[in-house]
């Protein structure tokens, strides 16, 4: 398991993205995936960067391990953000209701409903006065990119 320690300040992002990056080559991770956890990754530190100490300023731990690929099921990237700030269980919260409009829904609550759906697993627990929040990725290609490829369609996004 490799393991990244620092401010929970926003500008500690790149260093984050940068920890991402490192096991994504490794995994050879097709880009869809890349992206998706990129926003995912990025969605999480902000709000922990923002809100877990404020006014003040903690630290983060940001930790990722591999989970092989075995008997047909594609490799997985365990990432977990420790804190410890205040109490908060984003899983919590209610999904936002993406029917409205952007003027008519409540704020908050998109970036992790956005992360909930982008992610193959995401779980919270507080234990040692510390937030852990956890996200689980397939490394594959998802369904849709699989078949488009077979259909000959080529998608960018």
């Amino acid at each position: 398991m490799r393991e990244l320690n620092l401010e929970a300040r926003p500008e500690n992002l790149d260093r984050v993205l940068e920890f991402l990056d490192k096991e994504l080559e490794e995994l050879n991770c097709p880009r869809r995936v890349s992206v998706q956890l990129h926003v995912s990754v990025e969605e999480i530190f902000v709000n922990i960067a923002n809100y877990a100490y404020n006014p003040t300023v903690g630290y983060a731990r940001v930790q990722a391990e591999v989970e092989p690929a075995k008997d047909r099921e594609p490799a997985v990237l365990v990432m977990r953000f420790i804190d410890s700030g205040i109490p908060f269980n984003p899983l919590e919260r209610e999904d936002p209701d993406i029917t409205l409009s952007g003027m008519e829904r409540q704020i908050g609550g998109l970036g992790i409903y956005m992360v909930k759906k982008r992610m193959d697993d995401v779980s919270y627990e507080r234990r040692d006065d510390k937030n852990i929040l956890t996200i689980r990725k397939k490394i594959t290609e998802d369904s849709d990119t699989v078949k488009s490829k077979a259909a000959g369609v080529s998608r960018k996004f």
